[in-house]
């Protein structure tokens, strides 16, 4: 997670980095967002299914912190993006 944000209100991206660099250098590609301040805790996280699973998929491994993000949202992701997918088809 990358930390962006000011002082008493941060929000992180989630994010595929290189493990040698710094928390908050150079990325290879942003994976998603996660909001702790937003009261409704459906909107506060938005994450890129198809992408996450791909960079786990050639052996990217999650922080400590995002993987409990991804356990707790993952399935509704994936779930909204099938809704999205739905309606834009038909």
């Amino acid at each position: 997670m990358k930390q962006m944000g000011r002082k008493h209100r941060h929000f992180y991206r989630i994010v595929a980095i290189d493990h040698r660099q710094p928390r908050d250098g150079r990325v290879i590609e942003e994976l998603g967002t996660y909001d702790p301040h937003v009261p409704d805790s459906d909107k506060s996280v938005t994450l890129v299914p198809a992408r996450i699973e791909y960079w786990m998929s050639v052996g990217a491994k999650p922080s400590e912190h995002v993987a409990v993000l991804l356990k707790k949202f993952m399935d509704k992701c994936k779930g909204l993006e099938a809704a999205a997918a739905s309606t834009a088809a038909g």
